[in-house]
Order: structure tokens, then C-alpha cells, then sequence
């Protein structure tokens, strides 16, 4: 099933953008709440909200975190796989001796 998510519907504060680069990292709720120092209430309340944030609505057949995490990393980049020390698989060295991801040359 094909889903629209929006971009976003607003932006994202810094609390938001902490525990949603956790969650792209595939943390859980309770290994985030003890990094931040905030209860697993507190990041399940800010990831139900950033799924607002990207119109993501809850319903049997979705797994939220999963399509949260696709919507961020979309907007945001790949700072998870960055913090992961996850090569791009799109990257070729340009011209200028410089590493460029091939997935947006067209």
C-alpha cells in the first residue's frame, strides 16, 4: 500500500531531531529515554508527535517507527548511517578528487 507522507508539516525542535537520529539508529524507545536522560512516556509522546510532524497516522497495518524513520532520513539525510560509519553505496569520486553521492546525478 502506497502511502503520502509529507515532508513535513513543521519543524522539527532539537528534542525532536535527537530522538528521531536514536531511532534511525534502530534504538529502542527505552534505550533512547535513558540516553536523553527523559522517560520512555517522554519519547513515545515526541515520536507520536514527529509522526505528526511528517503526517504519519497510526493503524494496524503500519509500524510507525519504520515509516518515521524512512520520512526522516528523506528529509534530513543520512546522518544515522553517518554516526553508524555506514558507507553510501551511491558514492564515486568526482572530477575534483572529491566524494560525491551518484544517487542525485541524473
Amino acid at each position: 500500500m502506497a502511502r503520502d507522507i509529507t515532508i513535513t508539516a513543521r519543524e522539527l525542535n532539537p528534542f525532536e531531531h535527537l530522538v528521531l537520529g536514536l531511532l534511525c539508529e534502530g534504538r529502542t524507545n527505552s534505550a533512547i529515554a535513558r540516553e536523553t536522560s527523559h522517560t520512555e512516556k517522554v519519547i513515545e509522546n515526541t515520536i507520536g508527535r514527529s509522526a505528526k510532524a511528517f503526517n504519519i497516522k497510526s493503524d494496524p497495518d503500519t509500524n510507525i517507527r519504520v515509516l518515521l524513520a524512512l520520512a526522516y532520513r528523506t528529509h534530513y539525510g543520512d546522518v544515522a548511517f553517518d554516526r553508524l560509519k555506514v558507507p553510501c553505496s551511491h558514492m564515486e569520486i568526482g572530477a575534483d578528487g572529491k566524494s560525491i553521492c551518484n544517487r542525485e546525478i541524473h
